[in-house]
C-alpha cells in the first residue's frame, strides 16, 4: 500500500508542476486583425494628397494644372458623406461618396450647399491599405494610355 500512496503523489506532483507549467506563461494570444471593406478602409482616416504620379511613374508636381484639381485634405465620413478641402484649409467640394463593393472604384457626387448635384466623378482605385489611397484620373477619357496616379496618405490635420 506504501507503494501505492507514493506513485499516487508522485502522479499528482507531477500533474500539478504540468499544470502550472503549462499555464503559466501562456503566451498563446489570439490576434485577430480585423478585415476592413474598402468603404471602412476609406473612412477609416483623413487623407492629404501627398503626390502624384505619370503614366510612366515619373513623380509629377502636386502644382502641375493635370493634378492641382485633385490636391487637397479629404474626408470620408461613415454615413457616405464627404468634405474636402485645399490645402490652405480653404473649402473644396462636399457631398456624397461611396466605393464599389470589390474596392475598384470611388463615386463622389459633389453637391452645392443646398443639396443641388454639381457633378459627379468616378475613378479607378489602385490602391487602398491603411497607410496609402490612390486612384488614377485620365485627363482624356478617350485616351487611357496618358494617366495620372493621385497618391494620398492618412493625416492627423483636423478637419477645417
Amino acid at each position: 500500500m506504501n507503494i501505492l500512496k507514493k506513485i499516487f503523489y508522485a502522479a499528482s506532483i507531477f500533474v500539478f508542476t504540468a499544470t502550472v507549467v503549462s499555464c503559466s506563461s501562456d503566451n498563446d494570444e489570439i490576434v485577430a486583425e480585423v478585415v476592413l471593406t474598402p468603404s471602412q478602409l476609406l473612412s477609416s482616416t483623413p487623407w492629404e494628397t501627398t503626390s502624384s504620379k505619370n503614366q510612366n511613374g515619373q513623380s509629377v508636381s502636386l502644382t502641375d494644372p493635370n493634378v492641382s484639381n485633385f490636391v487637397g485634405f479629404a474626408y470620408f465620413k461613415e454615413n457616405g458623406t464627404f468634405t474636402m478641402y485645399n490645402l490652405d484649409d480653404s473649402p473644396k467640394m462636399q457631398g456624397d461618396w461611396s466605393v464599389s463593393e470589390d474596392g475598384k472604384t470611388r463615386t463622389i457626387i459633389a453637391k452645392d450647399n443646398n443639396g443641388n448635384v454639381l457633378f459627379t466623378r468616378v475613378v479607378q482605385i489602385t490602391l487602398l491599405t491603411k497607410t496609402e489611397f490612390t486612384y488614377r484620373i485620365y485627363p482624356d477619357a478617350a485616351d487611357t494610355s496618358k494617366y495620372y496616379d493621385i497618391i494620398h496618405t492618412p493625416t492627423t490635420h483636423p478637419e477645417p
